[in-house]
């Protein structure tokens, strides 16, 4: 019987001279100009009882101080890393990382994850309120220059809220593709001749939705609502083209809106040439 001779191979044998290198404390690597720094000093003297009190008194004390967690993940966003596992390895790997952590253990991404959402969902507006206070007393906030994030999307807002045209156009260029699918699946379901052309498609929305609202009573089409409950197929594309048409009646009223603000450009600027 032959025994076969198993070798692990050992990765630290040419670097076992470079373990004394690395000093026990990391103050010595961080700058003392680095932001890392500024932040923890910013962040010391808040009032964290919010976010200790979303901790059980009954359990075991948390392997890393809420504390420093909150200043992990703080960090963690100036530096444009969001991922729970990626903040994970940077406290692993990041010498500034591993400073704020001050010899604790690095959490895991799921311990990120359960503080971010959980622990922290409390106390989030309260401590970030006192951050922008306490730069605001310092002077460090001028309040003349407001940063929103850029990105945009369709939303349901009031009259005030400024639209861009050419986002109405590009959304209702993409509903239009789902609604020549949707009109497709239900000629093909009720075996009917439906379409929706580009002129006239609140006119045409409403025929179907006509038509779904008379299937449904002829059917007695029972509408139920909430998790759990299955629609009838009647009823979801019902529901589905009613939101078209709502939608399609909100880009019919933006673009009216364009077209009387050029005229209206177009009548002032003649004005000033008569003038």
């Amino acid at each position: 019987m032959r025994i076969n001779n198993y070798t692990t191979k050992d990765y630290t044998e040419l670097g076992r001279t470079y373990q004394l290198v690395l000093p026990l404390s990391l103050e010595g690597l961080v700058p003392n100009d680095d932001s890392v720094r500024l932040l923890s000093h910013e962040l010391e003297d808040l009032d964290y009882t919010k976010l200790y009190q979303a901790y059980s008194a009954k359990g075991r004390n948390p392997a890393v101080d809420p504390k420093t967690m909150f200043k992990i993940l703080t960090y963690a966003y100036s530096q444009n890393i969001y991922s729970s596992r990626k903040i994970e390895t940077a406290c692993k790997r990041d010498i500034n990382f591993m400073w704020l952590l001050a010899g604790q253990k690095a959490p895991d991404h799921s311990t990120i994850a359960r503080f971010r959402s959980g622990f922290l969902e409390e106390a989030c507006e309260d401590l970030f309120y006192q951050m922008v206070h306490r730069l605001e007393l310092a002077g460090e906030l001028s309040k003349e220059t407001v940063f929103l994030d850029g990105t945009k999307l369709e939303a349901c807002a009031n009259q005030y809220t400024f639209v861009w045209k050419k986002s109405v156009g590009k959304w209702e260029e993409k509903m239009f593709i789902k609604i020549q699918e949707a009109v497709r699946l239900v000629n093909q379901e009720f075996i009917q001749s439906f379409r929706v052309g580009t002129e006239y498609r609140v006119q045409d929305l409403r025929k179907i939705c006509r038509f779904l609202e008379e299937i449904c009573r002829e059917r007695n089409i029972e509408f139920v609502y909430g998790r759990g409950k299955r629609k009838s197929i009647e009823q979801r594309y019902l529901e589905l083209f009613q939101r078209y048409l709502e939608r399609q009646t909100i880009y019919d009223w933006h673009t009216a809106s364009f077209q009387e603000g050029t005229t209206t450009v177009k009548q002032t600027r003649m004005q000033r040439l008569c003038i």
